[in-house]
Order: structure tokens, then sequence, then C-alpha cells
């Protein structure tokens, strides 16, 4: 008998756990109401290359399953008064991003973290954060295709100082910054960098941005140039399911050795056009097709003109899980992308063309 009446009062118990547990409230509910946000993504691919990968930011293995990315994000960011955000990231790509900023090359980074003021129509944020220049980000969850373009490859990742944000309008925005220069943490050198920038968007159909960086950068050792990039993106909405979208930069190294006391200056420019079309809510497809012209060689270290084309299918079944399918086939005027090499008989093989496909599994949250 009390043996009966102890499975009975367990049962009660166990009945008003089970109610507790699904009257509380969940994690996001809670983060939600004190003002927090929280979001993340994991991102898997497998690759095949022709050869090995060349002028591809994130792309290292020929034949590979990747973890490239996990992502999370922590923001608070109140209209009015102090907050900030910290995006930690892991996976290869951020050994390539850490190595980029001087660092050890660990598959673990702080991506972004940085303090935030806001009051009225200004904001102002202290730290490290994402650069303004370019079209396509680092988290994959903000492009369409697979793969970074050759333009991606050209322009700044982060900068770590600080950014002003002016709201002119409810259409026009205004940015204002002075940091370390392209990818510095910890500043090589006692210039800085001036960031400007100004996005508009006149309708819902149209929007555009405009923004550049100019400071000293090292050249060589113990010689710093001024490097200048000049970065536009537009952006029309031509229908609910159409969006075609352009990149464009202009870029310069100034202070460059040339021989004796003299120096020089070198340039180059890109271009990237992108098409997405939505089929329906589960199937998109994606186009990209650019030219990177290293007129003077700074960027790819020799002086040539890269040309590639990238489709990408997409299958979204639910709104957190997306799978990707890529390929995209590479061009240049010269020899300069990476064959083979053979350790044997010492030799390494050049190509003017490498394809590749990609297959990705995404999911976000």
């Amino acid at each position: 008998m009390k043996l009966a009446k102890s499975f009975a009062l367990i049962g009660v118990a166990g009945m008003g756990s089970a109610a507790f547990a699904a009257d509380a409230p969940s994690l996001t509910d809670m983060l939600a109401s004190s003002g927090i946000t929280a979001s993340g993504y994991v991102s898997g691919t497998y690759e095949h290359f022709s050869g090995t990968p060349t002028y591809r930011q994130f792309d290292v293995d020929k034949n590979s399953f990747v973890f490239h990315q996990a992502g999370l994000t922590l923001g608070y960011q109140p209209k009015e008064g102090f907050g900030g955000v910290v995006q930690l990231m892991a996976g290869s790509d951020a050994a390539i991003v850490s190595a980029a900023e001087g660092s050890s090359g660990s598959e673990f980074e702080v991506l972004q973290a940085y303090a935030q003021y806001a009051s009225g129509p200004w904001t102002v944020i202290a730290g490290k954060y994402l650069t303004l220049v370019g079209a396509e980000v680092i988290a994959p969850t903000g492009n369409v295709n697979i793969s970074r373009s050759f333009t991606f490859f050209a322009e700044p990742l982060t900068h770590t100082g600080v950014r002003a944000t002016f709201a002119a309008t409810d259409k026009v925005n205004l940015f204002f910054g002075v940091n370390n220069g392209w990818n510095i943490v910890h500043d090589n050198n006692t210039a800085k960098t001036v960031e400007l920038g100004a996005s508009f968007a006149p309708s819902k159909a149209f929007s555009f941005s405009l923004q550049g960086y100019s400071g000293k950068e090292p050249v060589a050792t113990d010689i710093d140039g001024t490097r200048t990039i000049v970065d536009f993106v537009g952006s029309w909405y031509a229908t609910d399911a159409l969006t075609i979208q352009l990149n464009y930069d202009w870029g310069r190294q100034s202070g460059v050795p040339n021989g004796g006391n003299s120096t020089t200056s070198l340039k180059w420019n890109t271009g990237a056009l992108y098409v997405n079309y939505l089929i329906n809510p589960t199937w998109r497809v994606s186009l990209r097709v650019e030219q990177l012209d290293d007129k003077d060689g700074f960027m790819t270290g020799g002086t040539q003109k890269l040309k590639e084309g990238t489709l990408t299918v997409g299958w979204m079944p639910s709104k957190n899980f997306e799978l990707r399918l890529e390929g995209r086939y590479d061009t240049s005027n010269e020899d300069s992308f990476l064959k083979e090499i053979d350790l044997d008989n010492e030799t390494i093989r050049f190509d003017d063309k490498q394809n590749s496909v990609a297959l990705e599994a995404l999911f976000k949250f």
C-alpha cells in the first residue's frame, strides 16, 4: 500500500514538473524580454577543384569535406543608450580570418566585439567590427553563392577602431570612422585609416551605397604607403522574386619601392554582377559574373585579368535550412592558377583556368 502511494506521489510530481516545463519560457523568449538578440548558423561543404584553389578567400582544400563556419552573435542594441555586440566564429574560415589579421590562425575567432552608444540619429561603435566594403560578407547566411568572389578576395574583412553612423533621414545614412587599417587588430604602425560612407534607399525597389577607406599600410619592411579603396554597391529589387546587384571597387597602393629611392603606385579594380531569382518559396537560382583587373599585380602577385562565372541552386525546405549546389569557372589571361605540385620531380604546373563544384548544407537559427 505504501509503495502504491509512493508511485502515486511520484506521478503527481512528474505531472507537475511537466506542466512547469511546458509553461517555462524558452531561452530565446528570456533573451528577447531582456532586449538581447541571439542568432547563429552552421555551414559544412563538400568541394572539388580541378586544381589547387587559387585566389579563393575561404577555399583551400582541393577535394574534401570542409567545416567552414559556425557562428554565434549576441547583441544588445537599444535605440537609446549603451549596448554592444559580440560575434564568435569557429571553423576553417575562422583560421583564415585570424591569419589575415596577423594572428595565430586559430580556428576560433572573435569576429566582432564592440560597444555601442545610440542617441537620436547618431550611433557610435568602438571595438572590432566588419568592413563597410563589398556586397559579400564573411558569414554564409549573407551571401547567395557558396564561394566568395575575386572582389571579396581583394577587400578588407574587419577593422578595429571607432565608427559613427548618422541617420540623416529615414532613407539616408552617413558613416564616419577611424581605425587601425585593413584586418589589423593590433596596429603595426602609428598611422590610422579613415573610412567614409553613405547609403541611400530612395524606394523599396532600389538601394545604393558608396564607401571608401584610405590610410597607411605596410608595403615592405619598415615602409608604409597609402592604401585606398572606393567601393560601390547598388541593388535593384525588381520584383518579389528577382534581385539584381552590382558591386564595383577601385583600389590603389602608393609608396611601393621601385628601386633606389623611388616609389610607385599599384592599382586594381573589380566589378561583380549578381542575379538572384526565387523560383518558388523552396527553390532559387543565383548567378554571379565578375572581373578583377589586377593592373599592376598588387592583389594577386602578378599583372592579370581574372574572370569568373558562378551558378548556384538553393533548396530551402524550411526557413532554417538550405542546401546549395554551386558550379564555378575561373579564367585568367595568364597561367596563374596552381594546377599541380609534383614533389617527386620538383615541378609546379600552372594553368589559365580552374573550375570547381561545391555542395553546402547551411543551418541557421
